[in-house]
């Protein structure tokens, strides 16, 4: 059964250093929500501070938003069958790969 995750990412670098970092840096995060499986990921810029994603592969679908704000970031998405297994594993992932991306340098 798919199941959705949430994850939300405190910063203090504003929300337009976020926004650039999420555009940079959403390989990194979309590796760490495949859980390492091949998928292949497409993403959409549906306003200023909204990337909308999918993902397909494995003939599974992972689906998702990430909403960036002035002190944080949320990343929703839901995952497939093949990974809704592992869901608190990509979640820490998601988390730390995030964490990373938007601290303070």
């Amino acid at each position: 059964m798919p199941r959705p995750i949430t994850v939300t990412l405190s910063h203090d670098i504003g929300v337009v250093e976020a926004r650039r970092r999420v555009r940079d840096g959403f390989g990194k995060l979309s590796s760490s929500l495949s859980g390492g499986m091949m998928f292949k990921f497409s993403e959409n810029w549906t306003s200023e501070d909204q990337l909308t994603f999918e993902a397909k592969g494995l003939g599974q679908t992972i689906a998702g938003v990430i909403d960036v704000f002035p002190q944080h970031v949320r990343i929703q998405a839901t995952l497939p069958n093949a990974l809704a297994a592992i869901a608190e594993i990509i979640t820490g992932k998601l988390e730390k790969e995030g964490t990373l991306l938007l601290e303070k340098k």
